[in-house]
């Protein structure tokens, strides 16, 4: 059954320790505050209780949040940063600790995994990892093209086929999941970004948080939501962002609670 908009019935929120908040279209559009979103934050933390930001953005490092935030009146720390390529990062660490490499990624997502130790390889990888990488080139697509063509072990930071931007929308790592099966006949291995469960067992480590204690917050229903419904979080859909009541209906996935944005939550914590 699709929950009341703006009620929690059951009195889900006040049994909430932790807030996981997408970032786009939950708590800003572009470089804004989404009206009410500040005040959710300071009355989350007024009421005892802590937030995280979760996204699956691998283009930009956590500095990259953290100085966006700052720019926009909130100071923060990378403790309440989550992003897919953090996630990937612990990943690699647990499952091919010490192999070697070959990573399609920005400059910042090379940096951040070179900083963590991860040795990337554009020779001779015995991994491909594929992110959100914003410098692509044609030359880098053959070159992933070929190594999952010869069946290298084959990882993703997140799923998103396309990134919202203040213009409209631009092409994201599961558009270059699709040119690559297209070329080489493969997706990913695995993925770690949201809906899946890498990125939110690492939430769970990183923010010291049980799951039942935590609702994952987003505005996207195959994403953020999934996320939280098929992870054992409570799964919050707001409306301020990409998913309307429309969407809602037609979905496989049910949100616990919906609300028109993260203010109109802030009564019930």
């Amino acid at each position: 059954m699709i929950p009341i908009v703006d009620t929690d019935e059951k009195g889900i929120l006040k049994n909430i320790t932790c807030f996981a908040l997408d970032m786009d279209g939950t708590v800003y559009l572009g470089d804004k505050w989404i009206e009410g979103a500040r005040d959710f934050l300071q009355a989350v933390e007024k009421a005892g209780k802590k937030y995280v930001f979760l996204t699956n953005n691998s283009s930009k490092d956590p500095g990259t949040y953290i100085k966006k935030l700052g720019n926009m009146g909130l100071e923060t720390g990378i403790e309440k940063i989550v992003t897919s390529g953090m996630a990937t990062i612990d990943y690699l660490k647990r499952n091919f600790s010490g192999k070697r490499v070959y990573l399609l990624g920005n400059e910042l997502l090379q940096a951040e995994f070179l900083e963590e130790g991860i040795i990337l390889d554009e020779g001779n990888p015995e991994v491909a990892v594929v992110g959100f990488d914003t410098s692509l080139t044609y030359q880098k697509m053959c070159r992933i093209c070929d190594l999952v063509r010869n069946g290298l072990p084959y990882i993703s930071t997140h799923p998103d086929y396309n990134c919202p931007t203040e213009t409209g929308f631009i092409p994201d790592a599961g558009s270059i999941h699709a040119f690559i099966h297209a070329s080489a006949g493969r997706y990913p291995d695995h993925i770690i970004g949201k809906p899946n469960s890498s990125i939110m067992d690492y939430l769970a480590r990183k923010a010291g948080a049980a799951k039942e204690a935590t609702a994952m917050v987003g505005d996207r229903l195959y994403t953020d939501v999934a996320a939280g419904v098929n992870n054992g979080y409570t799964g919050i859909l707001v409306l301020s962002g990409e998913a309307g009541m429309e969407d809602v209906k037609e979905s496989e996935v049910v949100p616990h609670l919906i609300f028109s944005s993260v203010r109109e939550m802030i009564p019930f914590l």
